[in-house]
This record gives structure tokens, C-alpha cells and sequence, in this order.
């Protein structure tokens, strides 16, 4: 059976760098558009793109130690709470930087998700947990690239910053093929050996990029095609990235902004996170590791949390003021919260039932919190919501009926988020 080679489109994508050096600025001087090529005007061009900060806080942040604290009480701990900006919202005194953005946020305390294992929690909270349809289901950065189409950056739309490894990761694109996946920056670092050999020159390597082009629509003549878009998407980024290795040199940073996200691995990667959205990335996904505190607690959270409060309110402060933060989602979350009652090892363990996740900017009410826990924290006492609903919250913040759009698997319709639940309307602008 023959498949029908089709173009790509970022083969015929013109660059906004490209369009604004290029063809704008001969518009600009044949029809006396002269601020078309301004910086200003290519800022604004930029606002248009949706685009996503993910920050996976892997293992399970205390929402007692941080967003729904509860001083005073039989499980409270030992630490105390201090006022944000918004009166009468009070966050854990280890989060006193991000306190001060608390006009940018929206704070869930209301989640109640029941999966407690990490392996499950971690698929099912950032796959949606969507009814079984006999397929694997993407993750929200794979279902957001996919939903929200190419933009025209030319670098890989989604990108994980992350400790360890790195590499393309296919396999969060589930059902939607491998060219949706992720690719990985280990330690924040490029991928290995992106630097061109001294040995290819530019016209060589244009003319082996040419006649791979040429293979893959060959081969893509009598094979399925998904696998070799994905495989000519892959090089593509690559060759991008070549031209574009500034966006990892530390040094271009600037010594006062280090300072203010930190020189720890959180703090690195977040800055980074910034170059990322502001070179057109469209889904950033930052991991942070080691928040699993089934032991000393307490010790553990004022270490951890105090790393993340840093750079988390410097990246806020930052996406505010540069206006970027209008349309750049924002999401720090878990897989699930920590128990209230604390154990013989002076830890929390594992409590999905009642926990809370926050998050800024696009098509998101600022200064708010939405939902509640009782007074020891133990249960949720208002509506409580799922992971569902926070992925319905999610697409429509970014544009997306949730309940109206559904993806096409080979002619097999599927909801994009779990019929089951419903978009957080108290949390929409």
C-alpha cells in the first residue's frame, strides 16, 4: 500500500528571524512600515505563541510545607506561615520569594487524584488519566504541541530539562507517534556530539541533508510514514540546534540572574527554562528530584523547598515583567501530596487524597486560590478535583475546548481530556 508523500511544515515555514530580517524589512521600506522591523513589533509578534513551563517536583511536595499549610494542628509540623501578597492567602515561611508573586498565581488545594504509587501516580497524572481506550494516551506535553501545531522557533516544540540523562523521549507521545515526544537535555547540557565535525563543511552538510530529505520521501513512498516523519523531525531540530548552541553557554547569563535562581541544579535549569521560552520553545518541562520524604520530613523540605522557592518566584517575576507571562502557562505540581500524619521516621508518605498543585499566567486568574482542605488537612472539605479536570483547566487556559476537540487516531475519534470531568471555571480569565 502506498502512502501519499506529503511536505512538512517547517519546509516551507519562514522563520519570524527570517520574515522580520528579511521580507519585512522590504515591506517596511516599500509601503513606509518602518516600525515593522522594530524590536518592539517582533515582541509582539512573539506574545502570540502559547506556549508551556511545566515543573515537575518528582517524589511529592508537602502541601504543608508549602501551598496549605496548617500551623498550629495535630499534624501541622513545625514550621510557620507567613502572608503573600494578596491579603489573606498565607503560604509556608519556606516559600518566602514566592510569596511575594502570590498576585501572579493560582493556587489548587483541592485535589484528590487516589492513585498513591509513584510509577502509576506519574503516568496517570501526566497522561490525564483518561478512560481506557486501548491506547496509551500522550503526555500534556506531547497532547500540547500536538493541539497547539508548529510554531515557527525551528527548536524542538517540546524540551525536558532534567538531572542525568538526556535524549529524545518517544515514548510520552503515546498513540500520537514518536515525533511528539520530548527531547531530554541531561543536566542541561546539548545533546552529545551536536557541535559539527571540522571535518563537513557547511556545503557538505547541506548537501547530506538534501539527500536524506530525498531518501525519507522515497522510503515514505511504500511505508508508513510516521516513523520517518518523526526520524526527519529529529534531524531537523538537530541542525537547528547547531546554529543555535548560544541558547546553552552560561556565560551569556547574566551574574545577577544567576544569583537569583541559584547556582543548584533547580536554579540552573530554570534559567535555562527562560532562554528556552524566550527563543520560541513551545512546551518546557523542568524535573526536580528527591521530594519523596517518607523520612526526616521536615530537615527535607527546608532543603528542598527553600531550592525551589528561589528560582520558581525568579522566573515568575521575570515572565511578568517581560509580558511573556500573558501567554506562557505555568504549572508546578507532583504526582500527589504527602500524608498529614507523620510517620515513626518523621516523614510523610504518599497522600493523593487531599494535595495541591499552583499555577501563572496564561488564561489563568491571578491572586487566587481555589478549593480547600479541613483543618488538619486530611481531606478536601470543598469540590474535589482530579487530574481530569485539571487537564480540561489546562486546554482552555491555552485556547483548547477540551470538551469539543478530539484527536484523530487512524479515523478513531478520542476526548482529549476525561469526559468524566469538567474545565475549573473559578480558574479561568
Amino acid at each position: 500500500m502506498k502512502h501519499k508523500s506529503l511536505c512538512k511544515p517547517w519546509e516551507h515555514r519562514l522563520s519570524r528571524r527570517q520574515w522580520l530580517g528579511g521580507a519585512a524589512g522590504a515591506a517596511a521600506g516599500a509601503f513606509g512600515l518602518g516600525d515593522i522591523t522594530s524590536p518592539a513589533f517582533a515582541a509582539d509578534l512573539k506574545k502570540k505563541y502559547k506556549q508551556v513551563l511545566f515543573v515537575w517536583l518528582d517524589g511529592g511536595i508537602s502541601q504543608l510545607e508549602s501551598w496549605d499549610p496548617k500551623p498550629n494542628t495535630e499534624f501541622g509540623g513545625p514550621f510557620r506561615t507567613i502572608p503573600t501578597s494578596i491579603p489573606g492567602v498565607h503560604f509556608s515561611e519556606l516559600l518566602p520569594h514566592t510569596a511575594k508573586q502570590m498576585q501572579h498565581l493560582a493556587v489548587v488545594r483541592s485535589l484528590c487524584t487516589q492513585d498513591d504509587a509513584h510509577s502509576s501516580g506519574i503516568e496517570r497524572i501526566q497522561r490525564g488519566d483518561p478512560k481506557n481506550r486501548g491506547v496509551v494516551y500522550p503526555y500534556f506535553s506531547a497532547a500540547v504541541t500536538k493541539l497547539l501545531g508548529p510554531n515557527d522557533s525551528g527548536l524542538p516544540p517540546s524540551v525536558w530539562i532534567k538531572p542525568m540523562s538526556g535524549g529524545f523521549i518517544y515514548k510520552d507521545a503515546g498513540f500520537l507517534g514518536p515525533q511528539y515526544g520530548s527531547l531530554a537535555f541531561g543536566d542541561g547540557k546539548p545533546p552529545e556530539n551536536l557541535l559539527q565535525h571540522s571535518s563537513v563543511s557547511d556545503q557538505d552538510l547541506l548537501e547530506r541533508s538534501q539527500l536524506r530529505t530525498l531518501a525519507d520521501k522515497r522510503y515514505s513512498q511504500t511505508h508508513r510514514t510516521g516513523s520517518t516523519e518523526a526520524n526527519s523531525f529529529v534531524y531537523d531540530m538537530g541542525l537547528e540546534l547547531m546554529q543555535r548552541q548560544d541558547l546553552f553557554d552560561a556565560a551569556k547569563f547574566s551574574p545577577r540572574d544567576v544569583e537569583r535562581y541559584g547556582t543548584h541544579d533547580l536554579g540552573r535549569h530554570l534559567l535555562l527554562a527562560r532562554r528556552m521560552l524566550e527563543a520560541g520553545v513551545t512546551f518546557v518541562k523542568v524535573n526536580s528530584y528527591g521530594w519523596d520524604s517518607h523520612g526526616d520530613n521536615f530537615n527535607g523540605s527546608l532543603s528542598l523547598v527553600r531550592k525551589f522557592d528561589q528560582p520558581f518566584a525568579a522566573i515568575i517575576e521575570d515572565l511578568a515583567a517581560s509580558g511573556m507571562l500573558d501567554n506562557v502557562l505555568v504549572i508546578a505540581m507532583s504526582e500527589f501530596g504527602r500524608t498529614p500524619r507523620v510517620n515513626g521516621h518523621l516523614g510523610r508518605d504518599h497522600w493523593p487524597e487531599a494535595w495541591s498543585l499552583v499555577m501563572a499566567g496564561c488564561g489563568v486568574k491571578r491572586g487566587i486560590v481555589v478549593g480547600s482542605t479541613n483543618d488538619n488537612g486530611t481531606y478536601v472539605n470543598s469540590e474535589p478535583y482530579d487530574i481530569g479536570h485539571m487537564f480540561h483547566t489546562w486546554f482552555n487556559a491555552l485556547g483548547i475546548n477540551s470538551q469539543k476537540t478530539e484527536y484523530n487516531n487512524n479515523g478513531q475519534p478520542l476526548p482529549i481530556a476525561h469526559e468524566g470531568c469538567h474545565p475549573v471555571k473559578e480558574l479561568l480569565a
